[in-house]
């Protein structure tokens, strides 16, 4: 909605998938040199104390990961209602029973949730490739009818606000550094599956763009609110709409099993560092899964569910608000409130992720002995391009949360509280 034209469009899908490109190589780095899971709370621990990493871990179970984790669980349950109408009034039921079942299965072991997460990956490529071939067959087939919007009052661009939103889609490739010790041959693989993954989601987000923009025209692609659905409407018929809302399920799905998968692994191993924390780090051995960490998440993530997703939830969150002195807010504003767990966590993931990313310099100069089986190319260059990234996406996010950052912020801050209440083992 904010690019100037079709051909600014795919630029900055092109540019958003290069500063990916350019986080994808510092996080490939740090994964080899440092190959322990948990990713980012193993960076932050060597760059800047013991009490960076445990921050970092904390934000993610109790605001970033969780909150996500009930995102994608209400967009599931959300689209089930639009195909399945009798879902509408039990919506937070579907949501938890998603996450739920999906804790369930991973709880089961390493090799279940791979599985699950393969089986969903491949059915969302398949979707995607629907789409594409839906432009393919509109270029040599009349359309049954041309969608039309009317056109906004106020037609306006921004560039950078469209930036935002493109790098905001690129999300989720660091996850892949948290699982680093169980990557076969992590030297080779874990650069081939950052570095290539990017370029491929890249591409396929240009072409799926591009079949937007072929099929309905520049002008009502960015202002319709489901490019996918009309495309496959506008080819297909209702059906086509009914097969993309099941995608949206199936990619929400999947994400939640991805997050469920990668996430806890964090969990574990920053347990393990505290002795207090130390049940949190129990591991199915035979399974190879960190069940404690798993259930952990998983009821987090649904307290979040019902308290954002219920009537009850959001009084009585508005209530403490209110308590505090701030005003309460409007939910209707933010989807019916889940999104608000995204823009009031925003600011602290970018903080974090800029942290992690100025880590690659302070590394490089505090630990020059280090193997380093990855070197970022044309260092230093990618890895200031990725801060000007996090430092520009950590402005923005500020900006437009404002005072709902607290609720990143105010977890994080109790989060300090606890660390300086535990003591965590010594390590080599």
């Amino acid at each position: 909605n904010n690019a100037g034209g079709p051909w600014t469009t795919l630029a900055l899908w092109l540019i958003g998938g290069l500063l990916a490109w350019c986080g994808a190589v510092c996080y490939a780095e740090l994964a080899t040199t440092y190959p322990r899971d948990g990713g980012d709370y193993e960076y932050l621990n060597r760059a800047y104390g013991r009490w960076c990493g445990f921050l970092f871990a904390w934000s993610q179970l109790v605001t970033i990961i969780s909150g996500n984790i009930a995102i994608m669980a209400y967009a599931f349950a959300d689209y089930g209602a639009r195909i399945w109408p009798a879902w509408d009034k039990p919506i937070p039921m579907a949501a938890l029973s998603a996450v739920i079942a999906l804790s369930a299965l991973n709880a089961l072991g390493v090799a279940a949730g791979k599985i699950t997460q393969n089986v969903l990956t491949a059915t969302k490529v398949l979707g995607i490739a629907a789409i594409v071939l839906a432009g393919v067959g509109f270029a040599f087939a009349k359309p049954r009818f041309a969608p039309s919007l009317p056109p906004p009052a106020i037609k306006s661009t921004s560039v950078a606000l469209a930036l935002v939103f493109v790098l905001y889609a690129f999300g989720g490739w660091a996850h892949a550094a948290y699982v680093a010790a169980e990557v076969r041959d992590q030297r080779r693989n874990l650069p081939r599956a950052l570095g290539f993954g990017i370029a491929a989601i890249t591409l396929i987000y240009l072409i799926v763009n591009a079949a937007y923009i072929y099929v309905l025209g520049f002008d009502i692609a960015r202002h319709t609110a489901t490019p996918a659905a009309d495309v496959m409407d506008h080819v297909f018929g209702s059906w086509g709409t009914d097969a993309v809302s099941k995608l949206v399920m199936l990619s929400a799905l999947g994400a939640i099993n991805g997050m469920i998968l990668t996430g806890t692994r964090v969990y574990a191993v920053w347990a393990a560092d505290y002795p207090p924390l130390n049940w949190l780090a129990s591991w199915n051995r035979r399974r190879v899964a960190p069940v404690a960490a798993i259930a952990v998440q998983a009821l987090i993530a649904v307290f979040l569910i019902l308290l954002v997703g219920t009537y009850a939830g959001r009084q009585a969150f508005n209530v403490a608000l209110s308590t505090a002195g701030l005003r309460p807010v409007l939910w209707e504003r933010f989807n019916g409130g889940f999104e608000t767990l995204i823009v009031g966590s925003a600011p602290l993931f970018w903080l974090l992720t800029l942290l992690t990313a100025v880590s690659v310099f302070i590394l490089r100069y505090r630990d020059p002995s280090a193997e380093r089986p990855f070197k970022i190319p044309m260092f230093p260059l990618p890895a200031l391009l990725f801060c000007a990234t996090c430092i520009y996406m950590l402005h923005a996010s500020l900006v437009y949360a404002k005072w709902l950052s607290l609720i990143g912020f105010v977890p994080a801050a109790i989060g300090c509280a606890v660390r300086f209440a535990l003591r965590p083992k010594s390590r080599s």
